[in-house]
């Protein structure tokens, strides 16, 4: 049978007025509830809930929390809203009304996920844990979790691979440091973990944008087994040039002073590297040429 999409299921599951004509509404005590255990969001925005706690101090519980009985006699698991069960404890509220559904535990984590996805609740990782949750323990197809979360295979592959990432970048990423297209072009250095690390450290040195760091990571490439010289196949290659040697960071700075703007280099492993340098107009690159050149820009042959 074909699993019935999740948008659909959410709707008639958390709209309240539906709820409110087809079952009933009970008033349950704070202390017998239990949060949703498969809830894929692992942190709250502090001032979204501090404003939901104003709000619900104001005019109340609007829509009532969706929850299912549990073993134990009048206390009920959260499927949908522990945000409002969290707002109503800073509230002062002793009691919420609730609706009772029956649901198993993947109908549970589906239903917590497109809950958090349509109000854009979750970051990246946290949607990506949740997926990968889905499938590891219910079954799912990465087909399966994209026709019923309404996006494309290849978006649910990609967010998928973001949890291959080294634990550094994947704290950055859900701190906000960095990106998902940060993340998504760091993931192309995959075969060259050192590479990748160092370029990680120098997006957040440099302040890079997606589009310079993923012009880093075409601009090295890494070498094939004909470049290698024989003793170096044997050897193994040097260890590479890290982001933060000093006599690399006297260099950026020396070039960023002399050509009045943003400089970043990057060293690779086996000797060689990238410099980049940064203009903002043709005007800018006239000046900075004039600089590299002691004949000036005209010293310079421009197709433009």
């Amino acid at each position: 049978m074909r699993k019935k999409g999740l948008g659909r299921g959410l709707s008639e599951l958390i709209s309240g007025e539906a709820l409110a004509r087809t079952r009933s509404v009970l008033e349950v005590h704070l202390d017998k509830l239990e949060p949703n255990p498969y809830q894929p969001r692992q942190t709250m925005d502090e001032a979204s809930l501090e404003e939901l706690t104003l709000s619900i101090e104001a005019h109340g519980i609007v829509q009532p929390v969706v929850v299912r009985r549990t073993e134990e006699p009048e206390v009920y698991q959260i499927i949908a809203g522990e945000r409002r069960w969290r707002a109503a404890q800073r509230a002062g509220l002793q009691t919420i009304p609730c609706v009772v559904h029956e649901a198993d535990e993947e109908r549970m984590l589906e239903i917590a996920l497109v809950e958090n996805l349509q109000r854009d609740d979750l970051g990246p990782l946290e949607t990506a844990q949740a997926m990968r949750h889905l499938i590891q323990q219910f079954g799912l197809t990465q087909e399966q979790i994209a026709e019923q979360l309404g996006r494309s295979r290849s978006a649910v592959a990609n967010l998928l691979r973001l949890l291959d990432l080294p634990a550094p970048i994947k704290q950055a990423l859900a701190e906000g440091r960095i990106t998902q297209g940060h993340a998504r072009a760091l993931l192309s250095l995959q075969a060259e973990p050192e590479r990748m690390m160092e370029l990680f450290h120098l997006i957040e040195e440099e302040e890079l944008n997606v589009r310079d760091t993923e012009r880093l990571t075409r601009d090295v490439p890494e070498p094939t087994q004909e470049e290698e010289p024989e003793e170096e196949q044997q050897t193994g290659p040097p260890p590479p040039l890290q982001s933060d040697d000093p006599h690399i960071e006297e260099i950026k700075r020396r070039l960023r002073d002399r050509l009045g703007t943003k400089v970043t280099v990057l060293p690779r492993a086996k000797g060689g590297g990238t410099i980049n340098i940064t203009y903002h107009d043709m005007e800018d690159l006239d000046r900075i040429l004039s600089v590299i050149s002691p004949t000036g820009p005209q010293g310079f042959s421009r197709p433009f």
